[in-house]
């Protein structure tokens, strides 16, 4: 048997698989986000902990035989989170999240040092960990002084699991300290942050082991024999693994929280300049690429919340097919943009409101809205030699049919809807986990089966292009008018 754990920003998912992938039980425990200050977004390492004692103990209660074979742990969890620890493997702080935008100076700075682009393969984003380093050397310079380690979140779970200090490469490639291209720490990124080598945990390939489970830990859950920790990984690299994306043009696109549309690499050819994410994958020798929009189906549950209507009432005012692009443009900056904008301060809006729009009018231009920026995506990655001629979509914005095929017209490019069930980071995490005990990773990483495919409507792309082209033009208008 093998446990998949994800490490989500709003709770842990565990998920039990036997040999042949299938999932046997899932469990999920969720926690909270501190916003102690606009900007900022942190957590406390022990609600992970938490958390996947919860989760382990539903899943031993409901499978104690499965559990009791387990052979391997596989980890995801979400990435740029800084967890610092003391010298005695003590937390000094609230661990500081993806989406918190408090280190924006700092991120200038080190974006402009020399070489760091060159190495890093990225821009140095305000949600890296890098830059809320440099933030904590500046605002908290006591706490600073005492860091030992600095782990990733899913990392800092391991360290509970197994006691080490081990991390993965496709994780680590969100710090802004890898040479994404060397698979390795840079001694030149480190110091550009005031950090050391010896503060970084061991770096193994994700599919690799990754320490064994404690055996106070494996007695208490009822496990028979020694059980080894595999690498793991990002929750995109990971989700990719779920998905069975891992092979040079094999891309998925996702409609969830935030936006992602990802395709794998084989090679390693970075565009900073674009925007673009050039992270390791959690396979060895292979790489991904991915444009990232914060708000995706955030900028739905916002109008939800504004309107006083749920999300699926409001998906339902819309019909099953796209008949015509909006008149309304919608800007989904509610967060500010990461792919292509790099851009924390700009802010979202609706352009062209009428007096006659109402619900389901503003909810067609969100939708579009988001395709839009996901086209953005897709355009930067253009530029680095990706050429994708089908995406596996996924995510909960893929459960209205309407904004499916919104998306599909406007990337142009057929979207596989999978079949129900598990093929997300968890599962992504277990098939690590088998990797990293023996199995093939060509045997393991399968893509999800199908359920139908959404293709593109070739006699509306010529009205959804001049609506994306309105879309472009808004940006250094609004841009403009916020500076």
């Amino acid at each position: 048997m093998y446990l998949g754990l994800d490490v989500g920003t709003s709770g842990l998912r565990a998920l039990l698989s036997d040999e042949g992938g299938n999932v046997i039980g899932v469990a999920d425990a969720s926690y909270g986000v501190s916003h102690p200050h606009t900007g900022w977004s942190e957590q406390d390492p022990q609600d992970w902990i938490t958390a996947c004692e919860t989760a382990v103990a539903a899943l031993r209660s409901a499978h104690p035989g499965a559990l009791a074979q387990l052979r391997g742990i596989g980890l995801s969890g979400h990435m740029h989170g800084a967890t610092l620890l003391d010298s005695d493997g003590k937390v000094l702080r609230p661990c500081i999240l993806w989406n918190d935008t408090r280190s924006a100076a700092e991120a200038a700075v080190l974006d402009g040092t020399d070489g760091v682009r060159d190495l890093s393969g990225n821009i140095v984003f305000p949600g890296f960990t890098a830059p809320k380093l440099a933030w904590v050397k500046a605002h908290e310079p006591e706490i600073f002084q005492r860091i030992a380690k600095v782990l990733l979140p899913k990392d800092y779970v391991r360290y509970w699991l197994t006691g080490e200090f081990i991390s993965d490469m496709s994780d680590s490639a969100g710090t802004s300290w890898l040479d994404v291209g060397a698979r390795d720490w840079s001694s030149q990124l480190l110091e550009a942050s005031g950090m050391r080598r010896d503060q970084m945990p061991e770096l193994v390939e994700g599919s690799a082991p990754g320490g064994t489970l404690r055996d106070a830990l494996r007695q208490d859950w009822g496990i028979r024999a020694a059980v080894v920790v595999a690498g793991g990984g990002g929750d995109n690299a990971v989700a990719a693994c779920g998905a069975g994306c891992f092979r040079e043009g094999e891309g998925f696109v996702s409609l969830g929280t935030s936006g992602v549309l990802l395709a794998a690499k084989g090679h390693y050819r970075p565009d900073p300049a674009s925007a673009v994410h050039t992270f390791c994958h959690a396979v060895p020798q292979t790489w991904y690429q991915m444009g990232v929009i914060l708000a995706a189906t955030d900028c739905l549950n916002w109008l939800s919340r504004t309107l006083g209507q749920t999300p699926a009432t409001l998906a339902e005012r819309l019909p099953s097919r796209i008949e015509k692009p909006s008149s309304i443009t919608f800007l989904p900056y509610l967060s500010g943009e990461r792919t292509p904008h790099n851009d924390a301060s700009i802010r979202a809006s609706f352009v062209g409101l009428d007096i006659g729009d109402g619900p389901a009018e503003m909810t067609q231009a969100v939708m579009e809205g988001v395709a839009f920026a996901l086209r953005d995506c897709l355009e930067a990655l253009k530029g680095t030699q990706t050429d994708l001629t089908r995406l596996l979509a996924v995510g909960g914005g893929t459960q209205s049919p309407y904004w499916v095929e919104t998306l599909a017209t406007v990337l142009g490019i057929p979207l596989d809807l999978p079949d129900k069930g598990e093929f997300g980071a968890a599962l992504g995490a277990a098939r690590l986990a088998m990797a990293a005990t023996g199995a093939d990773l060509a045997s393991v990483m399968t893509a999800p089966p199908t359920s139908h495919t959404i293709d593109p409507r070739p006699e509306l792309a010529e009205a959804f292009d001049a609506s994306y082209d309105r879309y472009r033009a808004l940006y250094p208008k609004m841009k403009e008018l916020m500076t």
